[in-house]
């Protein structure tokens, strides 16, 4: 793994590698070893069945804008409906981002991407202008070095760039009247639709090759190459293949215009040679035409090729995959705090565990991470485990958090049952 350019708040470990570390960093006896497992079994249920409920209203308030459904809308909800719905969609997508430890790129950052050359070699054009809304996030950000061939591989260059190991991307068209106005008819997306993605390892100069309605442009470069190949070959045909049609010509066009009295007498032959000059150069220029082509297709491979292995998933599927993030780093950051604060022979301020954490992962594993103690924390309060006295915490022994949290877990479906039958 590359060293990033900050601390992340990602947590680069799986929970169940999470918990053995703990376990195995010999804090805890045999017996307590295996109560803290069973303790953060429990921790991740009671959060499993919290991101479930999420899942259900990401999949509930994305039904109407989802341009890949493929069930019956029973009615028609209304606009007003519709707006609420697109809100609350969003507000709990960025939530769901936010507790996977996603950050979003600043337009600053898009910008930047977007004014950087491509490193496939590839010129984009994008339409803003169809964008109701647009908001990229990453997690993960790393300087990458890559050999890449410049000058038709004659020359290496070492070049060094930002990679994200994760973008998500959500996007909103604007609605059918600003297409129909602008006499937009084919189109390769639903108007009024939102579309989610995820990608995975994005150099950050390739950002604008996410976007779903862009478009491979000649770069200047190549227009230089296609064009002075053409201007050559073009040169070399008007001497070797056309010279004699065009002195006929150009003997024609003097006669009619009155800069020449002496008629010209065009036979069977001089048609001849016409019609095969108009052959060759309606081949040059078709030559020519297929070369620009030739070219502009393999870019689009190129485009094609890297989005291939780049995409995770779309729309509706990516919940599954941002859910499963959010509820992993949520597990990660409530099972460390707690076992933390547990081993810990006395209280802790918020920030004295907060720097524990992070000095244990560069200690123990050589990386820095800017451990989310808030979040953490408010999640052991919340489920009861910890107390909180002037502003030190202190972790409740096992056997009272495993009643504490079997309280929690009950009450969640005391609560559900009493909101749906009062």
């Amino acid at each position: 793994m590359q060293a990033p350019n900050k601390k992340e708040n990602f947590i680069p470990l799986r929970k169940v590698d999470l918990i053995d570390a703990c376990i195995n960093e010999g804090s805890l006896d045999t017996k307590q070893q295996k109560a803290f497992k069973q303790l953060s079994e429990l921790i991740i249920g009671t959060l499993h069945f919290e991101y479930h409920q999420q899942l259900e209203s990401l999949k509930n308030n994305y039904a109407p804008f989802d341009p890949n459904r493929d069930t019956i809308a029973l009615q028609d909800n209304s606009p007003e409906t519709l707006h609420a719905q697109q809100k609350a969609f969003a507000e709990t997508f960025s939530g769901i981002l936010k507790a996977g430890n996603f950050v979003k790129i600043t337009e600053q950052d898009l910008q930047d991407a977007l004014a950087e050359e491509s490193l496939f070699k590839v010129r984009l054009a994008v339409e803003f202008d169809d964008f109701a809304e647009v908001v990229f996030y990453r997690r993960g950000e790393h300087q990458r070095t890559e050999t890449v061939s410049t000058f038709f591989g004659l020359k290496k260059q070492t070049i060094t760039f930002t990679n994200y190991d994760k973008v998500a991307v959500y996007i909103r068209f604007k609605d059918h009247d600003y297409f129909t106005k602008r006499k937009r008819k084919t189109l390769h997306f639903e108007p009024n639709s939102t579309i989610i993605k995820l990608f995975q390892d994005v150099p950050k100069a390739d950002l604008e090759m996410l976007f779903p309605n862009s478009e491979v442009k000649m770069r200047s470069i190549d227009k230089a190459i296609i064009g002075g190949s053409a201007l050559v070959g073009g040169a070399i045909v008007l001497v070797t293949k056309l010279g004699a049609s065009i002195v006929l010509i150009a003997a024609l066009l003097a006669y009619w215009i009155g800069f020449k009295d002496e008629q010209v007498t065009i036979g069977t032959q001089e048609l001849i040679g016409l019609g095969a000059a108009a052959g060759v150069l309606g081949g040059f220029i078709f030559k020519e035409w297929s070369k620009f082509k030739n070219r502009k297709l393999k870019f689009m491979k190129a485009l094609a090729d890297n989005l291939y292995f780049k995409s995770l998933d779309n729309n509706a599927g990516v919940f599954h995959h941002l859910i499963d993030a959010a509820e992993e780093e949520e597990c990660k950051e409530a099972i460390l705090a707690y076992y933390f604060l547990l081993i810990n022979k006395t209280p802790m301020t918020a920030k004295q565990l907060d720097e524990k954490i992070e000095s244990w992962f560069q200690s123990s594993f050589g990386v820095d991470i800017d451990f989310e103690i808030e979040d953490a924390l408010q999640k052991l309060e919340r489920f009861g485990i910890v107390n909180k006295l002037e502003g030190v915490y202190e972790a409740l022994n096992m056997p009272i958090a495993f009643k504490q949290l079997d309280q929690t877990w009950d009450s969640i479906f005391t609560s559900k049952n009493e909101e749906e039958h009062p």
